[in-house]
């Protein structure tokens, strides 16, 4: 499994996208909205101009106090034009935020639905190799984390842009020749700033996929707790997640360290500035070469000026930790899809479910082979079990069947056709699924078992209930079939979540049938009871079931028993058991435990 960070592709890591790259890529998103963009562009440069004028106006109310002498009409009109300025660009201000809040809701909205919609697509080897909490992570954190910078950071860097040149602007019109001071401030300031982002946006990077690699340790030990509590790993666990955590932190640490350095460095350079500027500024008030309001303004757009440029540095550490989660977002999205089907691939409308693998090998990587020549012939409406001790290749051969891989060597045929000739959608139609591990989504028990057929009716979901023996615990849950249950089960043990599972197999009309342990979490009362209703189940559908209890297939027309990728042995259960090879050694053991208990 993949537990440092993503993505990546089958091929390797994927290179790291420049700044440019990604935002390029976000601009995609941007552009939807591009008048609400230019809408709030142009509030920003008016609410801007507005503020600008503010210190302008304050020197001249300056300049109005005279020694001995002060023109409180002029300072009075200067002061209420001063207030209502303020007051407008507040207003602006608002409603700047109010779009930028609305455009970010949507950007994230879209981007979420095209990263979920995208992960959806992927190959089930991704899933098989990347850790669940990560994905979720890019999914929430990394996401949210987009659309904050641009709420935030897309305004303030226009509004900064505005207020410098339009304070660089006015203040070269006062007095050029304080100005030369700045000659010597601003490279300094852009110089560090540039620097200091070379530096911090890789620490924001790790800092991702750090926290990724604790989400997912998280998510791995809150499913598994039980479990933990069972086996008294607990002082374990904690010490693995204090090393996550430790690494977390640290990563954070140095990113907003680095960060948060840049920001208070600039501003001692713009404190410099200010500082040699009121110097001079008095220097040329003392010649004659400006007015006090002149300096008093100067100033004022000096701090305009130089605040900005603070501020811009504070927003590049935030814009950076968003570009390292647009990174990792866009990287999810660029990850390849599961293969589009060939050019001539043909739409499979129903078939008679014969199945036969030819001298199939496969290996999920390519330097190994995890099966080896297999060979087998499904008839129609037969059933084939398969056994062996794990990780001998029984669930293997269910994914290829099902294409969620394509083999290495060799050739699966359904009905005499290549199964790669077909559409995965029309292939995967044809079969029903029992899986080991249940799964219930937020719903109704209803929902939950009509799931792969919304037009069933309520009659034929209580007949399959029925037929799978959970009708009666449904009728004593609180309301019944109307009962909102959670992808965990809620208080449904997992026992009836797997009747749940196999009630809902029984509803869809499909040529073939496969049952992963599809009994393994149902006592042997209850496995009993749904013998009688799987061999309905079975009825007419060419039937693959992986089984550890082997009781439970002996009715099956065919046994494979596979040891170490290969097909060890065949033949019906009486055949196997006069063999007396494998299957009657593994057939010998259950029994004699099964007696000994």
């Amino acid at each position: 499994m993949n537990r440092g960070g993503l993505p990546t592709k089958a091929s390797g890591a994927r290179p790291r996208q420049g700044s440019a790259k990604v935002l390029r890529r976000l601009w995609r998103y941007l552009a939807k909205y591009r008048w609400l963009i230019v809408a709030a562009s142009l509030l920003s440069v008016v609410g801007n101009v507005l503020a600008l004028m503010t210190p302008k106006l304050s020197g001249a109310a300056i300049d109005a106090i005279m020694p001995g002498h002060v023109d409180f009409p002029i300072v009075l009109r200067y002061v209420i034009w001063m207030i209502v300025l303020a007051a407008v660009s507040a207003l602006i201000g608002w409603l700047l935020s109010a779009m930028m809040i609305r455009l970010s809701r949507s950007v994230v909205q879209q981007m979420r639905g095209d990263l979920f919609n995208h992960m959806t697509r992927l190959p089930i080897s991704f899933f098989d190799t990347h850790q669940t909490g990560d994905v979720i992570s890019i999914l929430s954190y990394d996401v949210d984390t987009v659309g904050a910078s641009i709420s935030t950071d897309l305004t303030q860097i226009l509004t900064s842009l505005i207020t410098v040149v339009g304070s660089f602007s006015m203040m070269v019109t006062i007095s050029p020749v304080l100005m030369l001071v700045s000659v010597f401030t601003i490279p300094a300031s852009i110089l560090f700033t540039r620097h200091r982002s070379r530096v911090v946006r890789p620490l924001f990077s790790a800092r991702s996929r750090k926290l990724g690699a604790l989400n997912g340790f998280n998510e791995e030990t809150v499913s598994g707790l039980k479990t933990i509590r069972a086996y008294h790993q607990e002082a374990e666990f904690n010490q693995r997640y204090a090393r996550h955590n430790e690494a977390a932190t640290t990563a954070t640490w140095k990113a907003e360290h680095y960060a948060v350095m840049t920001g208070p460095t600039v501003n001692l350079i713009n404190n410099l500035s200010m500082a040699a500027v009121s110097v001079f500024g008095a220097i040329l008030y003392m010649l004659d070469a400006i007015s006090l309001g002149g300096v008093s303004s100067f100033v004022l757009y000096s701090r305009k000026f130089s605040g900005p440029i603070n501020e811009f540095a504070n927003i590049l550490s935030e814009l950076q930790s968003a570009l390292a989660a647009a990174e990792r977002v866009l990287g999810l999205i660029d990850l390849d899809i599961e293969p589009e089907d060939a050019p001539e691939a043909r739409e499979l409308v129903s078939c008679r479910g014969e199945v036969s693998f030819r001298d199939v090998s496969f290996g999920y990587a390519p330097d190994s082979r995890v099966l080896h020549h297999i060979d087998f012939t499904a008839q129609p409406g037969k059933t084939i079990a398969i056994v062996g001790e794990t990780g001998c290749g029984k669930t293997t051969l269910i994914n290829l069947l099902m294409r969620f891989y394509d083999v290495s060597e060799g050739t699966i045929l359904l009905d005499g056709q290549d199964i790669r000739a077909l559409t995965r959608r029309s292939l995967r139609r044809q079969f029903t699924m029992v899986l080991q591990d249940t799964w219930l989504f937020d719903g109704t028990v209803y929902d939950n078992l009509a799931y792969a057929r919304p037009d069933a009716t309520r009659e034929e979901v209580i007949a399959a209930a029925k037929a799978a023996h959970i009708h009666d615990m449904i009728l004593s849950l609180p309301k019944g079939y109307d009962t909102v249950v959670t992808g965990s089960g809620g208080s449904i043990s997992k026992g009836q979540k797997q009747l749940m599972t196999i009630a809902r197999a029984m509803l869809l009309d499909a040529r073939m049938l496969i049952l992963d342990e599809a009994t393994s979490n149902v006592d042997t009362r209850t496995e009993l009871l749904i013998q009688d209703a799987m061999l309905a189940l079975q009825k007419g559908r060419t039937s693959f079931i992986i089984a550890h209890r082997l009781s439970t297939i002996v009715g099956a027309d065919e046994i494979l028993v596979m040891d170490k990728g290969r097909i060890v042995e065949r033949g019906t259960h009486q055949a196997l058991l006069a063999l007396g090879g494998v299957y009657a050694a593994m057939y010998a053991a259950q029994f004699d435990h099964m007696a000994s208990a």
